[in-house]
């Protein structure tokens, strides 16, 4: 597979699901959830993402997953999550709140070091 068709396959997952939580912070009048609050949703949302930045930035879902890996796939969800914020600042009547990007973050870092320590485990011959 050429590198370019890999960084498609890789990372159009992520810009997909990236576009997804856009499109749903973008909705002025969210639908009330049956059950939890929020930001339970938030960290379901940023968990799938967490997964498909760990998978991306490993290079595939069977390599290997560092610490940075898992590092970096937070920091980028964390990052979107502030965006993601700053974007519903422009959607009346939408509320920028801090602890939606805590729990966004919350939310990526828990796949993410679970897959990492998945990983490592894997690699010693544990698993």
């Amino acid at each position: 597979m050429g590198i370019s068709r890999r960084l498609v396959v890789l990372w159009l997952p992520v810009v997909l699901y990236m576009t997804f939580i856009f499109i749903l912070s973008s909705i002025s009048q969210p639908p009330e959830l049956p059950l939890g609050t929020d930001k339970d949703a938030h960290g379901v949302l940023y968990a799938g993402l967490g997964v498909l930045l760990v998978r991306a930035l490993a290079g595939g879902a069977r390599r290997p997953v560092t610490l940075r890996i898992a590092i970096t796939a937070i920091g980028i969800a964390a990052l979107y999550g502030v965006s993601d914020e700053f974007h519903q600042w422009f959607v009346p009547p939408r509320q920028v709140e801090v602890l939606d990007v805590v729990a966004d973050t919350v939310g990526a870092a828990v796949p993410s070091v679970l897959l990492c320590a998945w990983s490592m485990r894997r690699s010693r011959g544990r698993v």
